[in-house]
């Protein structure tokens, strides 16, 4: 166990790939299970609040970049499941655990999309977050959670861009449609800035996730790189950020800005939010509704896995 232990923490150091058949530490897998299988729910769940907008978008075009990025939500959910199985889980108890709320899925997915502007604003500010998070992961020790990641984050880049180009098309429209982007930026911005976690010194597992490579950067060095890269996005689209104190800080070379309400924040995260028991009890249906095609493609592997056996004995 020493001799694995120290090839472990060497590969670790050699800033390496830990691969599914190396040895690892139980907690090091444990960390990894809880990461992964928070990031695949959140990716399930979020298609909720953007697909109940599919068939409201205002044309044909709209529709189907919704469509596909919703679609792209689902294939990403699908690549995280795959990637935690390395770890010896099962989706299917991964899923279990969701719709028992014993894992957790990201705070930003349990608020309402209430107008077609909140398409844009996710897009903008919550792929953009999201980008901010996820990019750092690609060089995650961990091999198939890093390989993941890369597809994800081209994906999620363009989502975000998809988002900033509807919001540039409504402020460019009508008043109304400019105080509509104004509306949703101002509820967005602050869970935006919590999909960050908890500030660092409240972060109980930040220290060692870095320590292993899995996270590569703390919840508040990201949240500041969201923040200044956020600012002109802002300026540029002609609209403000719902912060009074928010300004450039020449001395620090980045931006101050309001803490937000980390209260409501763990609120949200125990189950308080606006639609914490929506979003459960939507994915608890759909769970319940695709039992028979899980059942019928279980009967079919059987039933091509005895052909191959026949057909193996006869030759």
């Amino acid at each position: 166990m020493d001799a694995l232990e120290a090839r472990f923490e060497e590969t670790i150091a050699a800033d390496q790939r830990i691969e599914p058949r190396d040895w690892m530490p139980v907690a090091y897998r444990r960390t990894l299970i809880r990461q992964i299988a928070q990031h695949a729910h959140s990716e399930i769940i979020g298609m909720q609040p953007e697909g109940n907008w599919i068939l409201r978008a205002p044309s044909l075009r709209r529709k189907a970049i919704l469509l596909a990025k919703v679609q792209d939500e689902a294939g990403h959910g699908m690549y995280l499941y795959a990637a935690a199985e390395t770890l010896g889980v099962d989706r299917e108890e991964l899923t279990e655990k969701l719709i028992e709320s014993k894992q957790r899925y990201s705070s930003i997915f349990n608020y309402p999309a209430l107008s077609f502007a909140d398409i844009g604003v996710i897009g903008w500010l919550v792929d953009g977050a999201a980008i901010c998070n996820q990019v750092p992961l690609c060089r995650c020790s961990y091999g198939p959670y890093a390989r993941a990641m890369i597809r994800i984050c081209k994906e999620e880049s363009f989502h975000q861009r998809q988002g900033y180009e509807l919001l540039l098309a409504m402020v460019h429209g009508t008043d109304t449609q400019r105080e509509m982007v104004q509306e949703s930026t101002n509820r967005w911005w602050w869970p935006s800035l919590m999909m960050f976690g908890p500030p660092d010194g409240d972060s109980p597992n930040t220290q060692q996730s870095m320590a292993w490579g899995i996270k590569r950067h703390t919840n508040d060095e990201l949240r500041q790189r969201f923040v200044d890269m956020t600012v002109p996005q802002a300026t540029a689209l002609g609209i403000t950020l719902p912060d009074p104190d928010l300004r450039w800080n020449e001395e620090r070379q980045a931006h101050d800005y309001t803490q937000p309400d980390w209260d409501e924040f763990k609120a949200v995260l125990s189950g308080s939010g606006p639609c914490n028991a929506q979003r459960l009890a939507h994915r608890r249906r759909a769970h319940e509704n695709g039992a028979w095609v899980r059942e019928a493609a279980g009967a079919y592997a059987e039933k091509q896995a005895a052909r191959a056996a026949r057909t193996e004995a006869v030759a």
